[in-house]
């Protein structure tokens, strides 16, 4: 098991801590104060309407959006900010890099090159931004392609690939950065049920090795399966928490129950 798989201990400062996070669109408040922590090893997963700010969430996270409140740590380290409002930004922009090869993120959408093979598509980063050896990423990324069950499909092109296919070579990419969390947005709303089964299993595999992983999604088995937490987001604020057993168990508010009945029913 390696650095990036190992379960935390009681002395390890979460992967992710985030405290009061409050995010607007000028006059529309998306996240209204939200507290959140990702322990390392620990799957948590965000679930609520369309609407409830659980993307928002996820890219303010990844630092792709900027909060105008609240407070973000990695590991320990806060993102270090200037300005205040709509105008804070932060102020570290070597913080951010290095905050965001640590938080590797797989998108709805699978976002990869056309104009590279899938290999080069995974090994892309680890050598462009991290300036590792090419050979070893090369191994590296083959071994992953291997693990998500696309191995066979190194030299292809993104095109010549299913939507499920696709999407576990933008998870092998995410892992060849070999993050300290993967944050999943949506990684299966895009692909038709069959295909939707792919992308599950190799989430489900990384979850067995204890990797830290943050997943919004609209796939209520999913979370049940996977996730050691989940918060269900609505109109911007956590409404409720806990285990999954408890939280699709036995809900506590009446909003949470509504969303299940209409989620399971759908």
């Amino acid at each position: 098991m390696d650095s990036q798989t190992q379960p935390a201990t009681d002395a390890t400062p979460p992967v992710i801590r985030i405290s009061g996070l409050h995010k607007a669109y000028g006059q529309l408040e998306v996240l209204k104060g939200v507290s959140l922590t990702a322990p390392r090893g620990h799957v948590i997963s965000l679930i609520g309407s369309s609407g409830s700010g659980k993307s928002t969430l996820l890219r303010c996270c990844n630092l792709l959006e900027n909060s105008q409140q609240g407070d973000i740590l990695f590991d320990g380290e806060a993102v270090r900010w200037k300005g205040r409002g709509s105008n804070r930004v932060p102020a570290d922009r070597a913080q951010v890099t290095r905050f965001r090869t640590n938080l590797a993120m797989v998108f709805q959408q699978f976002n990869l090159w056309s104009h590279m093979t899938i290999l080069q598509n995974v090994m892309e980063a680890p050598v462009t931004v991290l300036g590792e050896d090419r050979a070893a990423v090369e191994t590296r990324a083959r071994a992953l392609l291997a693990k998500v069950g696309i191995g066979e499909k190194a030299e292809a092109w993104p095109a010549q690939l299913s939507g499920g296919q696709q999407q576990r070579a933008a998870i092998a990419r995410a892992l060849c950065m070999q993050p300290r969390a993967l944050l999943f947005d949506e990684p299966t709303s895009a692909l038709d049920p069959e295909l939707q089964q792919e992308v599950v299993r190799v989430i489900k595999d990384l979850a067995a090795e204890h990797r830290t992983m943050l997943i919004v999604t609209h796939d209520m088995r999913l979370a049940a399966d996977v996730s050691d937490h989940v918060v269900f987001l609505h109109k911007g604020v956590i409404c409720e928490e806990g285990p999954p057993d408890r939280l699709f168990g036995d809900p506590q508010t009446d909003r949470l129950r509504q969303f299940l009945s209409a989620t399971m029913a759908a």
